[in-house]
């Protein structure tokens, strides 16, 4: 099978074709029943390089932010809004002065903290924007953040602080950061990594930090494809374990079998004192289609390869070091979600989509997948792909985990059309329960958040 790397010039159209302006749009068609309890805004971000704009990569586009506002069953507006960043005004992010940590896209995530909206993008700082999806600007809380910030950070639902961190291509390689709940206080260490890696994503349980040291590491060699990242076969490929309340940041590490995870679906510690991690896994085979890097190996297993990751569990004990490995389904999967309530806790179902069918068919999907890798799909044929599904738990008292919804902006493979699709997270496969028909078809793109109305700054 042949398929383009990522983010390839060839894959700005269709589904990625950018954007060429914002738009306000009310009153929006809605097939279905809205549930009144999703009552506040769904807000997406993504990359859309402004018009006539040349870009090396997908993942280096401006971001821009979609944002649907549902009230009372009815679906009020949609906008669209560029995060108005140093990047965006045409400020170089690396030059002889150093680095610029607010020239960047800001085009990968959207999240709450303290009452604060903020766009992310992991090779800087994060930029607040407002409910109306108008930036306010790039935030270092009170000068206190020096690193840039993933865009993957975990509340922890316990204490409700934020558990982030920073790499770089210069030492320190790696600092983990904790922000109070109140986004007052920030606590930052240096974690010792043997060198650059491009580390997407973490995880944390209710005592450890988990992090994800593999082999794509920083090549300068790279820098003009737009992301300076190859196949490192030497670097090898560990995760380790490292305590929240260490000082010293001390990591066991555990080597596993070679890979690449750009998203982790989950992670906690069991009864046996044992660490589960649960993500999308990319084989050797699939980073070198996915991400077009040269990765020595078997040619059969290369030419048959997708690109595709596929969920994917390690289970690492601390007590001898071991590590086992599962793979938990064989359809190729990504942007695994949980219900963040028990982000770092044991949990039974993740959410995630897919492009293709088992046998690489296109074939895009809203899939479920329960702890043992039982996997139930809501199909949506060959021509419309889904965006990642973001859970919103119901408001029933005692309500099981999955009692809630998934929302997911769904495109056409040409670009043409796009839904806000509201599913029944208790019965991903049977018929939605709403469908929003937006003005326009939104590019594909990254990750997204549910703010319920309500949110206020914390005391």
């Amino acid at each position: 099978m042949t398929t383009t790397p990522i983010g390839r010039s060839a894959e700005l159209q269709g589904r990625y074709t950018p954007l060429p302006d914002e738009i306000d749009a009310v009153g929006l068609p809605v097939e279905g029943a809205l549930p009144p309890e999703l009552t506040g805004r769904y807000v997406r971000n993504g990359p859309n390089p402004l018009p006539g704009e040349q870009t090396p990569h997908l993942f280096t586009g401006h971001g821009m932010l979609h944002g649907v506002r549902l009230r009372d069953g009815r679906a009020e507006w949609y906008r669209n809004r560029w995060v108005r960043t140093g990047a965006l005004e045409g400020r170089p992010f690396l030059s002889e002065s150093g680095v610029d940590l607010t020239a960047v896209p800001a085009n990968t995530h959207v999240i709450e903290h303290g009452g604060r909206l903020f766009a992310l993008v992991e090779n800087g700082l994060p930029y607040e924007v407002d409910g109306e999806l108008a930036t306010v600007g790039p935030c270092d809380f009170g000068g206190r953040l020096t690193t840039a910030m993933t865009a993957h950070p975990k509340t922890d639902p316990a204490t409700g602080d934020l558990h982030f961190f920073g790499y770089s291509p210069f030492p320190p390689f790696l600092t983990h950061h904790r922000l109070s709940a109140d986004g007052r206080d920030l606590v930052s260490r240096e974690v010792a990594v043997a060198g650059p890696t491009m580390m997407h994503d973490f995880a944390i349980t209710a005592e450890h930090v988990v992090w994800l040291d593999l082999p794509l590491t920083f090549q300068w060699e790279r820098m003009a494809t737009g992301m300076p990242f190859g196949w490192d076969e030497g670097y090898g490929a560990r995760l380790g374990v490292m305590r929240q309340d260490d000082p010293a940041c001390t990591v066991t590490w555990f080597d596993v079998d070679p890979c690449y995870v750009f998203h982790v679906g989950g992670a906690w510690t069991d009864d046996a004192g044992r660490v589960v991690v649960d993500g999308a896994r990319y084989a050797p085979a699939d980073v070198a289609v996915m991400w077009g890097t040269p990765v020595p190996g078997d040619p059969a297993a290369l030419a048959a390869a997708t690109g595709a990751a596929r969920m994917h569990r390690w289970v690492l004990d601390p007590r001898d070091g071991s590590v086992a490995e599962t793979a938990l389904e064989d359809r190729g999967v990504e942007f695994p979600t949980i219900d963040e309530s028990l982000v770092g806790r044991p949990s039974r179902w993740r959410y995630a989509i897919a492009d293709r069918g088992v046998r690489g068919e296109r074939a895009g999907a809203v899939v479920k997948v329960d702890a043992d890798g039982t996997l139930t799909a809501h199909e949506l044929g060959p021509d419309v792909v889904a965006g990642e599904a973001v859970f919103v738990p119901s408001a029933a008292p005692g309500r099981a985990e999955d009692d809630g919804w998934l929302l997911t902006i769904t495109t056409t493979r040409d670009g043409a059309a796009s839904q806000l699709l509201v599913l029944d997270a208790t019965d991903v496969a049977g018929a939605p329960v709403a469908a929003v028909t937006l003005p326009r078809g939104v590019p594909s793109g990254f990750h997204g958040s549910w703010f319920p109305d309500g949110l206020r700054p914390r005391e």
